[in-house]
């Protein structure tokens, strides 16, 4: 669902929402976010510290919301592509307490923002399974995001050994 930067639309309050960057945030609350959004998740403070140091990671492009208790209900890593000026989204969480609050809409926008001053010219976001996850996906059409393909899982059975040459269809 990639859409262009100059989509970015609806208003943008960032004094409204408070974000944090995952530097100034800290592993800890980036991993506790990913977490409570995700749980249960086999993801770990070592995982993160892999994610950390992959050459496209940046921790001023994973972004968090923080909540009037100090807690991190929200968050999104966008993987900047300098190369084809691109950043995709993903993952992109919230807490199961704070959804259908405007956090995560409010968080995409910020985010496209700060990838755009970073050099994006269009988004990406995959959305899995969108047909069984109609909130999400409008979530990402709403913020300015569109169809543009639909991945096809494909599955190979047991019985499909290693030299069998049958085609579909």
């Amino acid at each position: 669902m990639p859409t262009g930067v100059r989509g970015v639309g609806g208003r943008h309050d960032p004094g409204r929402v408070p974000f944090r960057t995952a530097d100034e945030a800290g592993p800890k609350a980036a991993v506790q976010a990913h977490l409570d959004a995700w749980g249960p998740s086999t993801y770990t403070a070592e995982g993160y510290q892999g994610v950390r140091r992959t050459a496209a990671y940046r921790g001023d492009l994973h972004i968090l919301v923080e909540a009037p208790d100090g807690t991190m209900p929200a968050s999104a890593i966008m993987w900047l592509d300098e190369a084809n000026r691109t950043a995709e989204f993903e993952p992109v969480g919230t807490h199961r307490v704070y959804r259908r609050r405007g956090l995560a809409r409010a968080m995409l926008l910020h985010g496209m923002h700060r990838a755009r001053a970073a050099g994006a010219t269009h988004m990406t976001v995959a959305c899995l399974g969108a047909p069984g996850h109609p909130r999400a996906r409008g979530l990402y059409y709403g913020v300015g995001f569109r169809q543009f393909t639909r991945d096809v899982p494909l599955i190979r059975t047991a019985a499909g050994g290693r030299h069998d040459r049958r085609r579909p269809g």
